[in-house]
């Protein structure tokens, strides 16, 4: 009978962790859709700057912008993107680890701006250089956050305490698929266009002056589209992570059914058994 209570038990404790993963999985199923959306409709408006961008190099001189020149790399930047909470399957884990092996891999001088809880306390245990952490900045970012992050890296940038700063990130394809990556964001290097590929264009007051304007923004969005990937990302994986630990439960709770059924009927038989036998020795 001790172990059928022990049975019980533990079908009951694994039923309400079933209804958690499940309340989970539908939680993060929401958060994903409403993600899902903010994602498709910036990746246009994201593109259609880099190629204005990159038209506009095509007829000015990079060297003269300072966000997009050049110079001798002595210290280095990441900008790693992970979530503050867990219960994510393998969506942190894969990002620090592309974070770890390039910070190995670099030959210059390295530090790290962590955004989100995860990566900042694994690496601060660590004891890696962190410049700065950002945590708590919702399920859904807006634009609001993400310019004032933004702004933040291209002050690190132009003060001289990074000659490089690259995003960490995950990039969302659907549900099931998010893809760790790690892209340069300063100094700016968006494709350069042709001249005159889609008709002259006339700028006022000049193109140089435009180019200035335009590239703290696309920094700005770049960032902004980082951080929605990162967050479709990030609820993609809850959801499948909770989906795969909903169907696990029930797997286990189906096998100690099972066993609690077969230590019952074990009972029962060795009760009818001892029955028997008494009433046999009664004769």
């Amino acid at each position: 009978m001790a172990c059928m209570r022990d049975l019980k038990r533990r079908i009951r404790s694994i039923s309400n962790i079933q209804h958690i993963t499940r309340a989970m999985k539908m939680v993060a199923a929401s958060k994903l859709r409403r993600a899902q959306i903010n994602v498709t409709a910036t990746r246009p408006y994201t593109y259609k700057l880099e190629e204005v961008i990159g038209r506009l190099i095509a007829t000015v001189d990079p060297e003269t912008q300072p966000l997009m020149a050049p110079r001798e790399v002595k210290k280095v930047g990441y900008v790693l993107l992970t979530s503050d909470r867990g219960l994510a399957g393998g969506y942190n884990a894969s990002l620090i680890r592309l974070t770890d092996e390039h910070l190995q891999a670099q030959k210059h001088a390295t530090t790290l701006v962590a955004v989100g809880r995860k990566g900042r306390d694994y690496f601060r245990r660590r004891q890696v250089e962190i410049a700065a952490s950002y945590t708590e900045l919702g399920d859904i970012p807006d634009m609001f956050q993400a310019r004032e992050l933004a702004r933040q890296l291209m002050d690190l940038y132009l003060s001289g305490a990074v000659d490089e700063l690259h995003l960490v990130y995950s990039r969302f394809y659907s549900a099931i698929r998010n893809v760790p990556r790690v892209e340069q964001l300063l100094p700016l290097a968006p494709r350069k266009g042709e001249a005159g590929a889609e008709g002259e264009y006339i700028y006022e007051p000049s193109p140089e002056i435009v180019l200035r304007s335009l590239l703290p923004r696309y920094c700005e969005i770049k960032v902004y589209q980082a951080l929605l990937e990162a967050k479709a990302s990030e609820h993609g994986a809850r959801m499948t992570a909770m989906d795969n630990a909903t169907k696990n439960a029930g797997e286990m709770i189906d096998m100690f059914t099972l066993s609690f059924n077969r230590a019952r009927q074990a009972a029962i038989t060795r009760e009818i058994t001892e029955v028997v036998a008494g009433a046999d020795a009664l004769k």
